[in-house]
């Protein structure tokens, strides 16, 4: 059923494709968080933007 819905959604795209303006924000998007990644993965990031890894949030049930 999924694979129909991906049919379906794909045939549209091909039919009505995106604007070269929104592939542009699309493609900035991209490229600013691999820029954000980089920089975290060669420590370059500050630490003051960093999440502390914990346990996490519990919610209740």
């Amino acid at each position: 059923m999924n694979n129909l819905v991906w049919l379906l959604r794909a045939s549209k795209w091909a039919r009505h494709p995106p604007t070269a303006r929104m592939v542009k924000l699309v493609l900035a998007v991209v490229a600013i968080v691999i820029a954000i990644v980089a920089l975290e993965k060669l420590g370059w990031w500050p630490e003051w933007a960093m999440m502390e890894r914990g346990r996490g949030v519990r919610l209740p049930r």
